[in-house]
């Protein structure tokens, strides 16, 4: 029976992996051991993962927190190595950009453990991101490589990857997002609680640090925003910096950070999203919620060949004209009718090709 180690850490990848975790625990042929960086972590997260998603609880909480990235990745990689020796996995998966991601993969590495890399080939060609630098070492030192769609297995075709190292399979997020928007719309009171209608507002969340640390870009685009009367779940770190400047605006709808059932339901009525976040830029063509992302690259570029969203950099006017624009009846109509890149039952899928590759004795270190 193949034994496998699961590493995360930040929300996100915890949501991107409950469906690959659920059927792995009612799957009588393979055994998981979940590790849980803790490099995000509260209270209230936590229960909606395991009481009302009912994802898997981790065998172990590392409570990492937060720190600067070296601190995170090295303090990560010490308790990880101690948990990998004693559990001794056939294979671990890691799973998108996170510090938690390039700490559980650089540890298997080093201790001869295969790794299995989900959402690898992605790109945005930033290296001034940490995510960007996480993302192609992970990739680099990998065994076996996930990708969601055909130009991220291109990607890394052209960076020397062998073909056959790369599963091309579909996006995990497509099951997490469709089976977690049933969870929120019975578990969410989110709309009532702000009193909006479904479809009368523009949601929009702020956060990268290419666009919180710059004070001109930063104003240019809370100045579109402010003009949008948009819903803002302010970042911590954002509300920080606009604190530290002095920097108001009157017409913003600044709410507290919401949780995840909360920011699905948020998200899946809104009649338009703006965000600098790469998953809710996905999560958002998953729902069909036309898309704005104030940056002058995306790691998702589907999203944008299809029209769903669009770059603006920091735009003002340009943010707020396309806001006009994507709120209409007909654009909306002609994003319903698109279908979703991102494919069914992913993780099934991946689960499948693992248990195919222990069966071939394939999970072996190379």
């Amino acid at each position: 029976m193949p034994k496998l180690a699961i590493i995360v850490g930040i929300r996100p990848n915890i949501i991107k992996l409950g469906p690959l975790m659920k059927l792995i625990e009612k799957d009588t042929e393979v055994e998981q051991v979940i590790i849980n960086t803790g490099q995000h972590y509260d209270y209230e997260m936590s229960k909606i993962f395991f009481d009302i998603l009912k994802v898997p609880k981790p065998h172990y909480n590392l409570e990492i927190g937060s720190g600067s990235h070296a601190y995170q990745v090295g303090q990560a990689m010490i308790k990880i190595e101690d948990i990998l020796q004693k559990e001794k996995p056939n294979l671990t998966i890691v799973v998108g950009d996170g510090n938690p991601t390039l700490a559980g993969a650089l540890t298997s590495v080093k201790l001869h453990i295969p790794v299995l890399h989900i959402e690898a080939g992605l790109r945005s060609y930033d290296r001034k991101m940490p995510e960007e630098i996480n993302r192609i070492a992970v990739d680099r030192i990998s065994d076996f490589l996930q990708t969601p769609l055909k130009h991220a297995t291109e990607t890394l075709i052209k960076e020397g990857i062998p073909r056959e190292k790369i599963w091309e399979t579909g996006d995990v997020t497509a099951d997490a997002v469709n089976q977690n928007a049933e969870f929120a719309e019975k578990e969410s009171q989110i709309l009532e609680k702000l009193k909006l209608e479904k479809n009368s507002y523009v949601l929009a969340t702020i956060h990268r640090a290419e666009n919180t640390d710059d004070e001109k870009r930063l104003i240019n685009i809370m100045t579109a925003l402010n003009t949008l009367g948009a819903v803002i779940p302010l970042h911590p770190r954002t509300k920080k910096i606009m604190q530290d400047r002095g920097l108001n605006f009157d017409n913003l709808r600044i709410i507290e950070p919401l949780g995840y059932l909360d920011s699905l339901k948020l998200l899946k009525y809104a009649k338009v999203l703006v965000t600098d976040s790469g998953g809710m830029q996905k999560e958002a063509l998953i729902l069909k919620v036309p898309c704005i992302t104030p940056r002058n690259t995306a790691e998702w570029i589907e999203t944008v060949n299809s029209g769903a969203n669009i770059l603006t950099d920091d735009n003002t006017q340009m943010i707020i004209d396309e806001a006009i624009k994507r709120s209409t009846k007909e654009f909306r109509e002609n994003l319903a009718k698109m279908e979703s890149p991102y494919g069914k039952n992913v993780s099934q899928k991946i689960l499948n090709q693992i248990k195919q590759y222990y069966k071939e004795g394939k999970l072996v270190f190379k």
